[in-house]
C-alpha cells in the first residue's frame, strides 16, 4: 500500500489529483472540502472560547468545538477511504466468469462492491450536512473578527455535500438495475440530506455579510 493521501503535503495531493490516475478524484476532493469546513468551524470556536466578550457563549462553543473536531477527523479519514472505495468494484469485474456458478458469484460480488462504493461517499454527505448544521447553529454568535470563516466553512461543507452526492449517484446508476429497493432508499436519503440546505447556507452567508 502506498503513502496515505492524508499524509501528503498539499502540493503533492493536488499534483496527484491533477494526474490521469482515476483516484484520488472528486470523492476525495469532496472529503477535503468538508474537512476544511469543519476545521474553520473549529477555528472560530477556538477564537471565541476564553474571550471576555464571549463568556456567555463559551460553553456553547466548547460543545461545538468537540463535534467539529470529530467531524474534521472523520472527513479526513474518509479521504483515503473514498479514494479506495471503487477498487473493490474493479477487482470484482476481474473475477472469472467461465461457468454459471462463477458468473453468479461475480455478479453478486460486483453488486456488493458497488454498494460499498456508494455508501462511502454517502458517509461524506452525512458528515458534511452535520458540519453545515453546526455552522448554522454558530451563526453570528462567535468572535466578530472571524465571522467570515463561519461563512466560508459552511460553503466548503456545502461543496463537499453536493460533490459527494455525485459519487453516490453515479454508483446508484448501476445498482438501481440490480437492486431497485436499495437504490430507492439511497436516493431518498440523499434527498433528505440536501433538502433546503443550500437555501440555509445562502441565508447564513447573507446574515454574516450584513455584519461587515
Amino acid at each position: 500500500m502506498g503513502e496515505m493521501l492524508i499524509d501528503k503535503v498539499v502540493t503533492d495531493f493536488l499534483d496527484e489529483l491533477a494526474s490521469d490516475a482515476p483516484a484520488p478524484g472528486g470523492g476525495a476532493a469532496a472529503c477535503i472540502a468538508g474537512a476544511m469546513g469543519a476545521a474553520l468551524g473549529s477555528m472560530v470556536a477556538r477564537l471565541t472560547i476564553g474571550k471576555e466578550d464571549y463568556k456567555d457563549v463559551e460553553e456553547f462553543f466548547k460543545d461545538k468545538l468537540k463535534r467539529t473536531e470529530e467531524l474534521r477527523i472523520k472527513l479526513t479519514e474518509l479521504t483515503d477511504k473514498d479514494a479506495n472505495a471503487f477498487s473493490g468494484v474493479i477487482k470484482a469485474f476481474g473475477m472469472p466468469k467461465d461457468t454459471e456458478e462463477e458468473k453468479a458469484a461475480r455478479s453478486a460480488k460486483i453488486l456488493t462492491e458497488y454498494k460499498v462504493a456508494a455508501e462511502v461517499p454517502l458517509d461524506t454527505c452525512i458528515a458534511c450536512k452535520e458540519v453545515i448544521d453546526l455552522h448554522i447553529e454558530m451563526g453570528t454568535k462567535g468572535n466578530k473578527q472571524a465571522l467570515s470563516d463561519i461563512a466560508v466553512g459552511a460553503l466548503c461543507a456545502l461543496t463537499g455535500l453536493k460533490s459527494a452526492m455525485h459519487n453516490v449517484e453515479i454508483n446508484l446508476g448501476w445498482i438501481k438495475n440490480k437492486d431497485a429497493e436499495y437504490a430507492e432508499k439511497m436516493y431518498a436519503q440523499l434527498e433528505y440530506l440536501v433538502e433546503g440546505v443550500e437555501e440555509k447556507v445562502n441565508r447564513l452567508d447573507k446574515e454574516i455579510r450584513a455584519t461587515f
